[in-house]
């Protein structure tokens, strides 16, 4: 098996950020040190100045360490990938880029653990049900909607780190929050990225947690909103109140406040869009008679003639006595149905007056019961 390479970075000292100036630095002094001249006959200080030599090469080049950033030492060792290829095949193609994409495909990286949370994300989007009365949801309302929800520490600003203190970019993924893994194959060789295990793929790792928020940089509190609702709003529709949701990590924007509205029903009216609907009774002598009558209207009471002959089941429209249109564009109408209410328990006086009304009347005042029993007894 094959002796395990060094990292060149660690063979010459410096860090993955190195200027070109400290990498040429760091290689001069360590083959000073281990130049072969100093140390005729020793073994070990020849490996190690061959090994400085290697890492200086592929350092030094701006592509060879661009790739050997990118895929480690298969990116740059011949033997591999492209240097030789499977069965002998030499038409220059990286296979080490399957990696890349795979990752487009399944999000993280070809067999990786999901994506880095080192960007700004978006706070969550919290529901919530609000309950109004009809009148409510007809004109408008002020209301106040309490909640829990998770905001930004005031202690640590959303860093998560205690007072004096601050994250430290994590060493494994350099804040990547992605590492990359290589697997060598007949076909070559594999780079598959995946989640860092040691931040988690946040890219930062904080030693000193605050410890009002334990290290997550957010807290759960319970708040109160208030929520201007606007007229003509129905039962179901949804109230999005920007920003009001959850908050967001890493400079991300908050999530909103959704109020799904929930309108109780009233003990008169009924609502179709923007149109009221209420049934209303009238007696036998204001059917009969005509005559103005009170009707309720969600703006109060209104003043209407009923006329003459009224029969029952008969609709009349209020114009403009409807719902306020959503948009402020004008406002729907009232519709109201009368039935006439039959007395009850009347005395024998009123009885008698009755039944003398009534033979009075004859047939011919009853034109529905004329045509009804005409067409029976056809």
């Amino acid at each position: 098996m094959a002796e395990q390479k060094r990292d060149y970075y660690e063979v010459l000292g410096v860090s993955k950020s190195a200027s070109e100036a400290e990498i040429k630095k760091a290689y001069r002094k360590l083959a000073k040190e281990n130049h072969p001249d100093l140390h005729p006959g020793d073994k070990e200080a020849e490996a190690r100045f061959k090994e400085i030599n290697e890492a200086y090469e592929v350092l030094s080049d701006a592509d060879k360490k661009a790739r050997y950033d990118q895929f480690g030492h298969a990116g740059v060792d011949p033997n591999f990938g492209a240097g030789g290829g499977y069965g002998g095949y030499g038409g220059g193609f990286d296979f080490g880029d399957l990696g890349d994409i795979f990752g487009s495909f399944f999000g993280g990286g070809f067999g990786g653990g999901g994506r880095a949370r080192t960007g700004p994300q978006r706070g969550e989007s919290l529901r919530m049900g609000l309950t109004i009365t009809f009148e409510e949801a007809a004109f408008g309302c002020e209301k106040e909607v309490t909640l829990d929800r998770v905001e930004q520490c005031e202690t640590c600003h959303g860093s998560g780190a205690a007072a004096g203190t601050s994250p430290e970019t994590c060493p494994n993924c350099h804040g990547s929050g992605q590492v990359q893994q290589r697997r060598q194959t007949p076909m070559g060789v594999f780079a598959t990225t995946t989640t860092c295990p040691r931040c988690g793929g946040k890219g930062k790792i904080i030693s000193n947690p605050c410890k009002d928020c334990g290290g997550t940089g957010q807290v759960r509190r319970r708040k109160t909103v208030k929520v201007s609702i606007p007229a003509g709003i129905d039962n179901g529709q949804t109230i999005s109140l920007r920003g009001q949701g959850n908050a967001g990590r890493n400079g991300g924007p908050s999530g909103d406040l959704l109020l799904v509205i929930s309108v109780l029903p009233h003990q008169l009216f009924r609502r179709d869009g923007e149109d009221v609907y209420c049934d209303a009774p009238i007696t036998f002598t204001q059917a009969v008679l005509g005559g103005e009558m009170e009707i309720p209207t969600i703006d109060g009471k209104v003043k209407y003639t009923i006329p003459e002959g009224t029969q029952t089941g008969t609709t009349f429209r209020l114009r403009g006595k409807g719902i306020p249109n959503l948009n402020g564009r004008g406002r729907g109408d009232q519709y109201v149905t009368v039935y006439i209410e039959t007395p009850r328990n009347l005395s024998r006086e009123q009885k008698e007056a009755l039944k003398k009304f009534s033979q009075s009347l004859g047939e011919h005042n009853y034109e529905q019961r004329k045509t009804f029993f005409s067409k029976f007894k056809k």
